[in-house]
């Protein structure tokens, strides 16, 4: 029993050697599994525990991809492949919800494997109780929630706007730098520069919600930085109202709304409203002729 504690301890303090900063805590887990680990099935318990619960969720959540773009660009680009300017509408609202439910299922893949894997080794052994059993396996998938809750974390925001950079670069569209000092409330994802030398912002956003009577900036702001343009791109429409439109729109910015839109149709059949918005599909081929 000494002879495997000492051995535990020589390989927990030789994989954490170069951790100066988390010496206290390795010590501490030390100090505990000296006090919990007193007898052989103690010992065979905390090797169950390594080789059959934490082995195997590490590899489950190593397994879970860290960026929401590998589920969405290959089925963003079909979209594009197939339905051509027609299909942007479909894969800038879909952007996030692929990312986001490409890697739940991935979660769910995970831990269901490991799970079923845990299960049959726990149910095996007839000297565990079903109380027992059922204890591990809820603690288990605790744990792995928790792991992959804090990845999940890591992939969150973004994703929206990453969708101008893979349009942009589907439409072989080149990017050019953004006005030094130039400040605007509202964020612009991607500059493009015209055929006369002046820049369009593009900003790609679910909704303009934001402060919007203080997202403005004049039309002198506007021509000194040689800013011919903002597009927006908004996948929720509902509450953009007209004051919006018409404050923004005053400021040469135009809104791409989604094809299908109730607020598209009614802005665009409007008198005071009709030149600030366009459909979404219209947003590559109104570049190009501002490019070319």
């Amino acid at each position: 029993m000494s002879l495997q504690k000492q051995t535990l301890r020589n390989i927990i303090e030789e994989r954490y050697k170069k951790t100066a900063s988390r010496d206290h805590r390795v010590q501490r887990m030390l100090a505990e599994l000296d006090e919990e680990i007193n007898t052989i099935d103690d010992m065979e318990v905390f090797i169950l525990t390594c080789e059959n619960i934490m082995l195997p969720l590490q590899q489950a959540i190593s397994n879970i991809p860290s960026d929401d773009r590998e589920f969405t660009l290959n089925i963003a680009k079909s979209y594009l492949d197939i339905q051509g300017e027609e299909g942007l509408a479909t894969v800038i609202t879909l952007w996030d919800d692929l990312g986001v439910k490409g890697c739940l299922t991935a979660e769910r893949t995970e831990i269901v494997r490991a799970f079923t894997t845990l299960r049959v080794l726990l149910t095996k052994d007839k000297s565990i109780t079903e109380e027992d059993r059922d204890i591990v396996l809820t603690a288990f998938t605790q744990e792995f929630e928790r792991r992959a809750a804090q990845k999940r974390k890591k992939r969150a925001g973004g994703s929206l706007e990453d969708v101008t950079d893979f349009i942009l670069g589907y439409y072989k569209i080149k990017r050019a730098e953004a006005p030094s000092h130039f400040q605007a409330d509202l964020e612009v994802d991607n500059w493009v520069k015209a055929k006369d030398g002046w820049l369009i912002g593009i900003s790609c956003k679910r909704t303009i919600r934001e402060r919007w009577k203080n997202v403005s900036s004049s039309t002198e702001v506007y021509n000194r930085f040689k800013v011919k343009y903002i597009f927006h791109v908004v996948t929720f429409d509902e509450d953009l109202s007209d004051d919006k439109l018409t404050l923004l729109g005053e400021q040469r910015q135009i809104f791409y709304l989604p094809d299908n839109s109730r607020r598209l149709k009614y802005a665009s059949e409007h008198v005071g409203l009709k030149n600030y918005v366009r459909p979404i599909s219209q947003l590559i081929n109104d570049l190009r002729k501002e490019l070319k």
